[in-house]
């Protein structure tokens, strides 16, 4: 497959000149090495921890292992030897060359306590998903952070509601682009059988692998809806300490998103239970069982998917821009609900998200209420319609298309 440009890869280019080491974390096979090495420049090493005898070198002689690999270098899933930590500050402290050691991981937990001891105000660290829409599109350095006041247009060619579904079923990961439906669903079952081997069982032990898996489906056929731990537990069959415990494993491994909800203390009626987003669609889905995407398109799920892939988008369109966006959900007890809610610069901006192509006044009308909570900015409804098209003086209905 030919090489498609990501939108971090100027981002990686620029910080690498302010800070020694640089840290890009996200979920097993997004891209994140392929990325390193097309940024990187031809005398940088690389060398990666899934290599048995390189994490042997690393665990028992990390200095030896350094002097090795010595800088500019890429290290592949560095949470697997966190002894090096130690080493790579020193490294950093005693040289006053930038962008030193790069390095990608696939466990935030592992890799963020060994940051916070040992390389705190040395590294930069970067999350990031599989492809988005603009980087299969090769508009990758077209791409910004998303505000309705700031959508780009006509970047992206339009898609009716069956392509659409049909990337949203196919995923992100740059290895399914492309695959047909027998080697699509290969791939994903031995991605599933890798995480648990490489990466789950690295973090918690599960006991029963059948029980884990059925754990990932059942919070799969939930994402876009408010989490409930108690019911995931009951219909696995675990406890809900062990479910809570395996879906932090989930979010550490960068295979979901817990969105918080807006609430000020003073209002007490606004629910305080995060919505949980499964970060690929196409694994997502088939997790789900949905085997096809013309049987997603028209599930009883399609509305949820069609939500993931726009908040997910929008997610990445600030991570791959080397920013954290700040984001929330509206919903009070009267069951008001705004999807997304994004902060920036002093201002909110609404966003609800439907799968319709015909937007309305009334898909938006919680916007009137959480206008009386905090001031509103401009606001967008994104949705299957074809062009963009006002719903009030400040919101905008616009295809998911012009994100």
């Amino acid at each position: 497959m030919q090489y498609l440009d990501r939108t971090l890869t100027a981002e990686i280019i620029r910080v690498s000149r302010t800070f020694k080491v640089l840290l890009i974390n996200g979920a097993r096979q997004i891209g994140k090495t392929t990325l390193l090495k097309h940024a990187a420049e031809q005398s940088r090493k690389y060398v990666t921890l899934d290599n048995p005898a390189d994490l042997l070198f690393a665990k028992t002689d990390p200095k030896g292992f350094l002097d090795t690999y010595s800088p500019p270098v890429v290290i592949d899933e560095i949470q697997y030897a966190p002894e090096l930590f130690p080493y790579i500050k020193i490294l950093a402290d005693n040289s006053e060359e930038k962008g030193l050691v790069w390095l990608t991981g696939s466990q935030q937990y592992n890799m963020m306590q060994g940051i916070t001891e040992s390389l705190a105000g040395r590294v930069i660290v970067m999350d990031m998903q599989g492809f988005s829409i603009y980087e299969t599109a090769g508009k990758a350095t077209e791409q910004t952070p998303f505000l309705p006041v700031n959508q780009p247009g006509n970047v992206l060619k339009k898609r009716n509601i069956a392509e659409t579904f049909k990337i949203i079923w196919q995923g992100s990961f740059p290895a399914v682009i492309n695959l047909n439906e027998k080697d699509r669903r290969n791939f994903y079952d031995s991605y599933i059988r890798t995480y648990i081997e490489r990466d789950v069982r690295q973090i918690v032990n599960i006991g029963n692998e059948v029980t884990f898996i059925t754990f990932m489906k059942t919070v799969a056929a939930r994402t876009a809806q408010e989490l409930n731990i108690e019911d995931i537990a009951r219909n696995v069959g675990t406890s809900p300490t062990t479910a809570r415990s395996w879906l932090s494993v989930l979010k550490t491994s960068g295979l979901v998103y817990l969105l918080q909800p807006y609430f000020k203390n003073i209002t007490k009626r606004l629910t305080k239970t995060p919505k949980l987003y499964f970060l690929d669609t196409g694994l997502a889905a088939h997790l789900a069982g949905w085997t096809t995407s013309e049987a997603l398109e028209t599930g009883v799920s399609a509305g949820a998917f069609f939500e993931t892939f726009v908040v997910s988008e929008i997610l990445k369109s600030y991570w791959h821009n080397g920013e954290t966006p700040q984001i929330y959900f509206f919903r009070d007890e009267k069951g008001h609900e705004i999807d997304l809610l994004i902060y920036r610069d002093g201002k909110y901006y609404p966003i609800e998200i439907k799968k319709n192509a015909t937007p309305s006044f009334s898909d938006i009308s919680a916007f009137k209420i959480f206008n009386k909570i905090e001031e509103i900015a401009a606001g967008c409804e994104i949705c299957l319609t074809n062009e963009i098209q006002p719903l009030s003086p400040n919101v905008m209905a616009m295809s998911v298309w012009n994100i």
